[in-house]
């Protein structure tokens, strides 16, 4: 059956690989419009921006209010009908709000049943490339591999990343693979080389992806020269704000 739901809509477009991003709502509000795909959200920052915005539900409708793009909800819970109850409490909230079911038996079992109802889901946790064929075959829509704890342990951050874009390679109707847990620009660049069709970060490191000291120093010697023609009027008639 085909998920139906937001990022499957916006990726007939044929834009990727995708940035989505964590953060307070705060935060994001001014990075969002700036071809960001998402919202993603996981227990531990949801732990922590909930206690400063009064619930989590709080929390969600202001992430609706900042924009109109998907926000990933991470839920929990210990049996299939739990997680099927709290998904339902957050989907209900808005269109906008897809799930993400951690990489569990029982999570295997709400994907099958989300799938058979059309609805889009991602799956956290993935640690290995059995995992991920096994919740892409279950139903998951989005398979995020986690990358800075591999690289914690001494392994290679994006391995994962590239087995899981080998393996589903060729398939009709294949996973996303969204890079997870990225927290620098060197395992951000690492998970774009190695095939990830998203990828999630904070919006520091977003931010930061835009730094590099080459383009530093050529923006100066831009700006110097651009400086240099409206101090010799060459730029008359043209708006140019001294600094």
């Amino acid at each position: 059956m085909t998920v139906n739901g937001p990022v499957p809509a916006a990726r007939t477009q044929g834009r990727g690989p995708t940035i989505w991003l964590a953060g307070t709502p705060e935060d994001l509000k001014e990075w969002m419009p700036l071809g960001i795909a998402g919202i993603v959200t996981n227990t531990v920052v949801l732990n922590q921006y909930a206690k400063e915005h009064g619930t989590v539900i709080d929390l969600l409708k202001k992430y609706l209010d900042i924009t109109d793009k998907p926000i990933v909800m991470e839920i929990d819970g210990h049996s299939v009908e739990e997680l099927l109850e709290v998904g339902k409490v957050f989907t209900d909230l808005s269109d906008q709000i897809i799930l993400k079911i951690p990489c569990t038996v029982i999570g295997l079992k709400a994907f099958s049943i989300l799938k058979d109802e059309g609805v889009e889901t991602f799956c956290t946790t993935v640690f290995s490339l059995t995992q991920a064929a096994a919740v892409a075959q279950a139903g998951a829509a989005h398979i995020l591999p986690f990358c800075e704890p591999v690289k914690e342990v001494g392994g290679d951050p994006t391995k994962l990343v590239r087995d899981c874009a080998q393996m589903f390679k060729g398939w009709q109707q294949r996973p996303y693979i969204m890079a997870a847990l990225i927290r620098t620009v060197e395992t951000a660049h690492a998970a774009f080389r190695d095939g990830c069709d998203e990828l999630v970060t904070m919006w520091t490191v977003y931010r930061d992806m835009m730094d590099h000291p080459l383009t530093e120093q050529w923006n100066k010697t831009f700006m110097d020269e651009w400086a240099d023609m409206h101090e010799n009027g060459l730029l008359e008639g043209v708006p140019v704000r001294s600094h």
